[in-house]
Order: structure tokens, then sequence, then C-alpha cells
């Protein structure tokens, strides 16, 4: 039949147009009409017409039967991602605890450090990858290394909070959430504030130490960074975004001068290796965060030795059978190389487990070498280049909150930043005594 051909009139038009050109007729046989006769030409326009009518519903009524199931929470299909098994019965997302243990450990890894390459270089030393899966043909699609683009998928998809997105629109998920919506946030919140590529932070044109840390602790918004010329001569402000979207009168911060907040914050970043509190609460905090790590190591260790047990059993199994048809012979080699792939990458993994117990344990933190190494980074704060300062603010503060009402500011530091400052402090006395 002639909608089997083509169902829209535009490129049938463009056929019989072409078939003209070469003097060739169309006559459809289970049909009464041909192009030779004018009448046949109408009937075949009237046919074609209807075939596209019928499928232009055909393809409303399928998203309206998407756009429903997004609403109520659906997973509607795709690409499997890596936390989650497609339940092949009724296709809804089932948690994989194995998995979804490193998505986690993912996203602190993003907000441990700042940026999406040392993120992924972690992931390779691990031997995490994407997601791995098998389609119903028995094909196995996926698994590979982690690159910048992958990592950024996967930190944007919001469907780890156990929600779905269509069209724009955020819909509560019939599936459970990897991620809670806090964590979340924050690493939206970081990755707007670095860029994609993590480098408009320290590429700013007039060396705004606070872009994207400096809030207003009033009404919680961001204060964004201007400036003015005036007698040729620049003069830098920090705005709450609030005061400047909706009037002077809705904020009591307004506006301050960037110099003077950017000098305050130097004075708390210059001041941190003798003030006790925060040595105490870093040296605290990377305890508590070494004592996390190493129960998520505990856990994946236990948890490769299990499926490591399971794959000896099947090498086991396999070597002890007996095969008379050549074709069993050739698979079970197949298999068997298989699983000592799964093996040798499962073994390289306990390895790098091992090593990183180790250098955590051997890493304890010291409160006097905390202090030691702060105290020692003030006077080097100074010869720092305005590039080089913005990453250390940046490596050194989650946030900086400033009070118009009073003038008040609150510089709220990062552990692991710290923790992160003082390894290098280190190395360069590695090196210096070298």
């Amino acid at each position: 039949k002639v909608d089997r051909l083509s169902r829209s009139l535009l490129d049938f038009a463009r056929m019989m147009e072409l078939f003209d050109k070469h003097a060739v007729s169309f006559v459809s046989v289970t049909q009464q009409f041909n192009t030779t006769s004018s009448m046949g030409r109408l009937t075949l326009n009237i046919l074609l017409s209807f075939a596209q009518f019928e499928r232009e519903i055909i393809s409303e009524r399928t998203r309206d039967k998407m756009s429903a199931a997004r609403r109520k929470g659906k997973w509607i299909g795709g690409q499997p991602i890596l936390g989650y098994d497609v339940d092949r019965q009724g296709g809804k997302l089932v948690v994989n605890e194995e998995e979804a243990a490193q998505v986690k450990a993912i996203y602190q890894l993003y907000l441990e450090h700042q940026a999406m390459i040392p993120v992924v270089e972690e992931l390779g030393r691990r031997g995490w990858h994407a997601k791995r899966w098998t389609t119903q043909k028995g094909k196995d699609r996926g698994g590979k290394p982690f690159n910048k683009g992958s990592l950024f998928r996967l930190l944007t998809n919001v469907t780890y909070t156990g929600k779905v997105a269509f069209k724009g629109t955020i819909y509560d998920g019939e599936h459970d959430g990897i991620v809670d919506i806090d964590l979340w946030q924050r690493v939206q919140d970081t990755l707007r504030r670095n860029g994609r590529t993590g480098g408009k932070a320290v590429r700013n044109k007039y060396g705004a130490l606070l872009k994207g840390i400096l809030y207003c602790a009033p009404c919680g918004t961001g204060m964004i960074h201007t400036y003015t010329n005036k007698n040729g001569r620049l003069y830098r402000y920090y705005v709450c975004l609030n005061a400047q979207q909706r009037g002077w009168s809705s904020c009591p911060s307004k506006s301050l001068n960037a110099q003077e907040i950017e000098n305050a914050v130097d004075k708390h970043i210059r001041g941190i290796g003798s003030n006790e509190t925060i040595i105490a609460a870093t040296a605290a905090k990377v305890r508590e965060e070494s004592e996390k790590r190493l129960a998520e190591l505990k856990k994946e260790r236990q948890s490769h030795e299990r499926v490591l047990k399971r794959l000896h059993t099947r090498v086991q199994k396999l070597m002890s059978e007996s095969f008379s048809v050549a074709s069993d012979q050739k698979l079970a080699i197949d298999q068997l190389a298989d699983l000592q792939d799964q093996i040798g990458s499962l073994d390289q993994r306990m390895t790098a487990i091992r090593e990183e117990v180790i250098s955590i344990q051997n890493e304890a933190v010291d409160e006097g070498d905390l202090a030691k190494a702060l105290t020692a980074f003030a006077p080097v704060w100074e010869s720092l280049s305005p590039r080089e300062q913005t990453r250390i603010v940046r490596l050194l503060v989650e946030r900086v909150g400033y009070d118009g009402r009073d003038g008040k500011v609150t510089v709220t530091f990062r552990s692991p930043g710290i923790k992160a400052l003082c390894s290098e402090a280190a190395v360069r006395d590695v090196e210096g005594t070298a």
C-alpha cells in the first residue's frame, strides 16, 4: 500500500517529481489508482494526507504517553546509569548497592577536589568505570573509563536524587535516590562556580578573589563582583544580587568595597596557623574523613572478595568440565579468558585498596605539624600571584559571609582543603631539603 512507502506528503511529492522527470508512473496493485490520470493523482494525494495525519496522531500520542509517564516518575528507557539496574520485568530502576557506593564516593570526591581532572585521575587509580550492562541480545555495552564529559553527566544527573526530569521540569521518581538532595545541590553550586572546565574561577578579568564564594548573610544570596571607572581609575565592588534585582531597600548589605572585604579574608587566611580552634577542628575533621574512607575501603574490599570467590568457583567449574564438541570447548575458553580478565582487574583494585589503606594509616594528622605547616604558609601568601591566590582561596575557603548590618565577616574553611595545602607544603619542604 502507498502508506507503506511514505507517510509524509512532502516526501512523496518529491518522489513523484523524481518519477515524472524519468517518465515513470506509480501504480498501486492493491489500491485502485495510478498516476497516469488526474483522478489517480488526486486520490493518491488524499490517501497520503490521511497517512500523514495518522503518523502525526501516533507521534502525539507517543509524546503524551512519555510525558505522562515522566510526570508519574516512571523510567521510560534509555542507557542505564551507574548505580542502578533496570528491572527487566517492570522496567523500573533498582539500586545496585555496590555501584551506588561508588556514586556517593564520586560526589564526595568532587567536593573534596573542586575540579574534574583530579577526580577523573582518582577514579582511574581506583579502577572505576562507567556503567557496564548487557543488552537483550547478549552484547556487552559501556564500561569505559571516566572522562570529563561522562563525569560531568554523572554529577549533574538529577535521577540520583530519586527524581526524573522531562523538558526542564523535575518530577518525583518511582525509584529510590542514591544521593541526598543537599549533597547533590552542593555539587551543582560548585560546578556553577567553577564552570564546567574549572577555569572561570581563576580567569576573572579584574582578579575578584571572592568571586563565587561571597554571600550576603542577611538574605543568603550571592554577592556578585562589579566595577566602575571614574576619572580613569577602577573601583571594584561586591553587590548583593537580591538588592540589585529587587531594590536597595530589600537588603541591608547592599554593596561593599571589594578591596576591603578581600583584605579581611586575606587576614583570616594568613592567620589560620595561629588559630588553635581552626587547627583542632581541621585535625578532627581530617581524622573523621580518614575513618570514613577506611570504612568505605573495607566495605569495598569485602564486596570484591565475595565477587572474586564467585569468579574463582566458576573458573574451577569450567576447568573441571569435559567438552566433546569443538564449539563448546571454544566457548569455554572464551569464558575462561573473560573470567581471568575480571579476576585480574579486581586483583589490581584490591592491591590499590591495600596501598590506600596503608597510606591513610601512615598519614595520621598531628596538630603540631598542622600548625607548623599553616604558620609557614603566611609569608608565602604575599609572594603568590593573583591567579595562585585565587586557587588557594577556593582550596581553603568554602564560603564567606558578609552582614551589612554590623559589618561582620565570617569565613568557613574547608578542612580537606587545609589538609591538601599542608600536603603541598610538606612536598615543598622535602624538595627544598633535597
